[in-house]
């Protein structure tokens, strides 16, 4: 009982309720949930979801609430300091690591990510300024990055993190590039060199690191810069800093966190997005000292909460087709994680970046495009 009357006072300071009628209410199903989430944190918090122990009507407003009261402060767990010490240890992002996050998440299913994502399958998130819906969103996304570098017919450009070949497609279709989109997916691969078959674009199985055939006119990485981890961020720029010609523009568009960190969530580490984590304004300058000029930053996260409400409804209305190849545990953990990013996105605990380098600093100026 004190377990459950604890973990009441402290949603209380978040103004949620147990057993209450509002959408972010929980519903606990099973007693167990008290002891369990005060001893395990936001790892146990997941895992009892999935377990169907508790269920809330809105995911996303609950984690919202529950960020903005900072409750995860409350619950630290002996697990969460194994983790961080682990990470301080071991380089979790290696190069012999780096394929496993593409098994893990991104082999799961070109037919989730097909119900799941827009026509062009972009796996990132959408410009929502003058959008009315996800695919206009992420059309206006890939356009945006197009002007930011300054495309032009003929240009050659590498892709770091380049899925399905989205940007590559869109980039050769409205500005006749020719793209190198690289992956550690072979599902995103496969699928990937059939979406881009009839434009220049190129699409490779293989790492960052392993890249030899530069100079590229431009570089852009696409949400992938948060499976690099923080002990391999400079190795990473100066890997770019040597692919990039002189007078070209890199691109950097990534989930960024308001504060240092060496480990992501130890949920989303485990189920989602295994060596994941999210590089801070600190970190990142770091990385870049002595190497290029950064010209713009610009940072529309409270987007990325449109964009993964557009995701889960997607995936919820397309849940009757795709039940036959997925488990009802993989729909829980997969709403978890979707609705959960939306929440923190919403919290403004995570952010959306995209920066734009030079090497030399762009001659009379560069001028920022929104």
């Amino acid at each position: 009982m004190r377990a459950k009357e604890k973990v009441r006072s402290l949603l209380a300071l978040a103004d949620i309720a147990i057993d209450g009628k509002r959408p972010w209410d929980l519903i606990v199903h099973d007693e167990r949930f008290y002891n369990r989430v005060l001893g395990g944190g936001a790892l146990a918090l997941g895992e009892s979801y999935v377990d169907a122990w508790f269920d809330v009507s809105a995911l996303d407003q609950f984690v919202d609430r529950a960020l903005r009261a900072r409750l995860t402060k409350k619950f630290v767990s002996f697990a969460l300091v194994l983790h961080r010490l682990r990470a301080r240890l071991i380089n979790l992002q290696s190069a012999s690591r780096a394929f496993q996050v593409g098994k893990a998440h991104y082999d799961v299913g070109n037919d989730l990510y097909r119900a799941m994502l827009d026509r062009r399958m972009t796996y990132t998130c959408g410009y929502w300024k003058e959008a009315k819906d996800l695919t206009e969103a992420q059309e206006h996304k890939l356009d945006l990055i197009c002007k930011k570098i300054g495309l032009q017919r003929g240009d050659r450009v590498l892709d770091i993190g380049g899925g399905w070949g989205s940007f590559g497609v869109f980039a050769a279709e409205h500005y006749g590039a020719k793209v190198v989109a690289i992956t550690v997916s072979r599902e995103q691969q496969k699928l990937g060199v059939e979406l881009a078959k009839n434009y220049p674009v190129e699409i490779r199985f293989q790492d960052y690191r392993d890249v030899a055939d530069g100079p590229y006119d431009h570089i852009v990485s696409i949400g992938m810069f948060e499976h690099v981890g923080y002990k391999n961020y400079r190795v990473y720029m100066e890997k770019i800093h040597a692919l990039l010609k002189d007078d070209g523009c890199f691109l950097l568009h990534t989930i960024g966190g308001n504060v240092s960190v060496h480990i992501t969530n130890p949920w989303i580490e485990k189920y989602i997005f295994p060596g994941g984590m999210l590089p801070s304004i600190t970190q990142m300058g770091k990385s870049v000292e002595k190497l290029f000029v950064m010209e713009d930053w610009h940072n529309f996260g409270a987007d990325y909460d449109k964009t993964l409400m557009a995701w889960f409804k997607n995936f919820d209305r397309a849940w009757p087709q795709l039940r036959t190849n997925y488990s009802e545990r993989f729909y829980r953990m997969w709403k978890f994680y979707l609705l959960g990013s939306a929440g923190s996105f919403r919290a403004r605990k995570n952010q959306l970046w995209q920066i734009v380098f030079s090497k030399h600093g762009v001659r009379n100026g560069y001028q920022s495009i929104r």
